[in-house]
């Protein structure tokens, strides 16, 4: 009974398909290089025919903007790609004869952007910046915007032709009128397209007052789709005011104000790339001024960052570490520290758990809490509150670990500093403290 059931069953299963069923790709239609289905034939002055996606991250890939055709090894550059609308038109053709065996109709694909077109999409942008005309400007830079969503290939091609230059010219030009509100949204979204911004992109939006002034109103006030590509240049300017000489831009007026930005944005995540890109304007603040890295402290960046700690992925961790480490380097941003009862626990949990790097910075965070690293008379209760940290560190794991880190090997500040907590740390038991058990110090020779 049972065989007979099994063999109605898989005579009621769906005939095997058959060799015609499966229809194969004719050789001329498929991409040399993905061997897939062209769908956007081009072909170059070697007379090979690619997929235009397969074609372009080749030579995207080789990065110097031309290298060599896959197949014949003669020189090919990207703007030497002409579609080939006769192969396209046989594989339509091919499609449709052979839609009835499941094959899908290959849509007539957009030309692309030239450089040509591109360039002119700019002078249209900059013409109106320079006509003062707001609502022109604001039109052209939609454009602008329209034709940098299209495609990757678009997008990069707008970059090369200098789009964020002009765009950032039409910031500068309407930056002292009532107009720039106006202007600022719609130039915010074609430049995050166009990222990365160069020098004098940058310059030309943080030089002024009033548009860095209105970009922080936005990324604290705005909706969220205005939120993060104003964080996002946020960050570009404090990097370019940072790291670069010469003091063409001067964010002390507007300070403040982005300082309560990024602390919103890592505190309140609007997205992933909104708080990265907070993290990193945070961290160039914190390490070129410590005025700065005061008023982070001040502004409550320690807890944010310490919360943001507990969940982080890797490249989160990292920057997160990086702008908590910056910030410890003052008095404010080590006794933020002291005070937060999460801050020696999650740096001490993190060690070993995400990657080299962040067990360095966790190192050289942990030194700043629990390590006096100024000069100066220091209050009886800083000395108590960092004594209480040398403790907690102990009370978690952080002996045991320095030890670890010690035994495999770090970089030379690294151990320095791994050195100086494994002497507080033994210092505090012999004031009488019970938190190391005898084990850990098996293997410990001399700390030195």
């Amino acid at each position: 009974m049972s065989m007979m059931s099994s063999s109605s069953l898989l005579s009621r299963r769906a005939p095997p398909r058959t060799p015609e069923l499966e229809l194969p790709v004719p050789p001329e239609f498929r991409c040399p290089i993905s061997l897939e289905l062209m769908r956007d034939p081009v072909v170059g002055p070697t007379g090979i025919t690619y997929d235009r996606a397969g074609i372009e991250a080749w030579l995207l890939a080789a990065g110097a903007g031309t290298t060599t055709c896959p197949v014949t090894k003669g020189d090919l550059c990207a703007d030497d790609l002409v579609p080939n609308h006769a192969l396209r038109r046989v594989i339509q053709a091919w499609c449709v004869a052979n839609r009835c065996r499941g094959v899908e109709r290959i849509p007539t694909p957009r030309v692309p952007v030239t450089p040509a077109q591109a360039g002119e999409a700019l002078a249209e942008v900059e013409a109106a910046a320079r006509a003062g005309e707001a609502a022109w400007c604001v039109a052209a830079v939609r454009e602008v915007g329209r034709l940098a969503r299209e495609s990757d290939r678009d997008r990069r091609c707008l970059a090369s032709a200098g789009a964020a230059r002009s765009l950032a010219a039409a910031v500068a030009s309407f930056a002292a009128t009532d107009s720039l509100s106006l202007v600022l949204d719609d130039v915010l979204a074609a430049l995050v397209l166009v990222m990365p911004l160069d020098e004098e992109a940058i310059t030309a939006i943080g030089s002024s007052t009033a548009s860095v002034a209105l970009l922080a109103s936005v990324a604290k006030h705005g909706d969220l789709q205005r939120r993060l590509p104003a964080v996002v240049v946020i960050r570009e300017i404090v990097a370019c005011s940072c790291t670069r000489t010469g003091g063409a831009i001067d964010l002390n007026d507007n300070l403040d104000g982005i300082i309560e930005v990024l602390v919103k944005t890592i505190r309140d995540p609007i997205s992933p790339q909104a708080t990265k890109a907070s993290l990193v304007a945070a961290y160039h603040l914190a390490l070129a001024d410590d005025h700065a890295a005061a008023r982070l402290a001040e502004a409550g960046l320690v807890p944010a960052l310490v919360e943001l700690l507990i969940d982080g992925d890797r490249s989160t961790t990292e920057k997160a570490l990086a702008a908590l480490d910056a910030t410890l380097a003052t008095d404010a941003g080590s006794a933020r520290a002291r005070a937060d009862a999460l801050a020696v626990p999650v740096l001490v949990k993190k060690m070993f758990r995400v990657s080299d790097t962040a067990t360095e910075l966790v190192v050289s965070a942990l030194y700043r809490i629990c390590k006096k690293c100024h000069d100066g008379e220091e209050l009886p209760a800083a000395v108590a509150a960092r004594r209480s940290a040398v403790v907690e560190a102990v009370q978690v794991g952080a002996f045991q670990k320095l030890m670890m880190l010690l035994q495999v090997g770090c970089r030379e500040a690294t151990k320095e500093k791994a050195n100086e907590l494994l002497k507080l740390m033994i210092k505090c038991e012999a004031r009488g403290g019970d938190c190391i058990d005898a084990m850990d110090f098996r293997g410990l020779r001399r700390v030195s």
